[in-house]
């Protein structure tokens, strides 16, 4: 049976709406056939247990890094997640293969609509040209790195949006968690079936 990790990232997931609706579609897919890990509710301090969470990883067979993109990349706790776990001889070095053979789904949004990833616009690349790192992070430690699921145009600002805008960040959340979990459901389907 194939086991599926997912890695909330959201620094503030309480504040969220969009990240928090995709988390709880997938849980009310995957249930316990799942593993969450909520950063933000575990390390609020930023002190990681490390071999907790290499343990974590260790049981699965996908993972899901779930995440808005913040600033082109990571938020800050889940990149120290990252930099504290992924270390050299567990993740990658001459000894490091713990992680070969898992598939990792990178799952995130961005504030900003998607047609402002583009030369000439606001953020004047595509999206996909700000991945390259954390594609290369899969490849160094053998993981096989699954096309990504994103979603655009997911702000909420509270007092500024309106309540239209706020039914189609949730609309389209829900639309992102179906995508997602239809791919979870290809790569571990014996779990995702339970």
């Amino acid at each position: 049976m194939n086991k599926v990790l997912i890695i909330s990232g959201h620094p503030r997931l309480e504040a969220s709406v969009a990240n928090r609706t995709i988390l709880a579609d997938l849980e009310d897919t995957f249930g316990e056939s799942a593993s969450f890990r909520y950063l933000d509710q575990l390390y609020p301090d930023f002190q990681i247990d490390v071999a907790e969470e290499q343990a974590a990883l260790l049981e699965a067979d996908v993972v899901v890094w779930q995440f808005p993109f913040y600033w082109y990349a990571l938020p800050a706790l889940m990149k120290k997640w990252l930099e504290d776990v992924f270390v050299y001889g567990f993740s990658h070095g001459a000894t490091g293969h713990s992680l070969r053979g898992k598939r990792l789904i990178l799952s995130f949004t961005t504030g900003a609509p998607s047609e402002a990833y583009a030369t000439g616009r606001p953020m004047n690349y595509p999206v996909a040209e700000f991945l390259p790192p954390l594609r290369q992070t899969a490849l160094l430690c053998g993981m096989e790195y699954e096309v990504p699921v994103h979603s655009s145009a997911m702000s909420y600002v509270p007092g500024v949006s309106s309540e239209a805008d706020l039914a189609a960040i949730k609309q389209r959340a829900h639309d992102h968690a179906r995508v997602l979990i239809h791919r979870i459901r290809q790569l571990a389907p014996a779990r995702a079936a339970a």
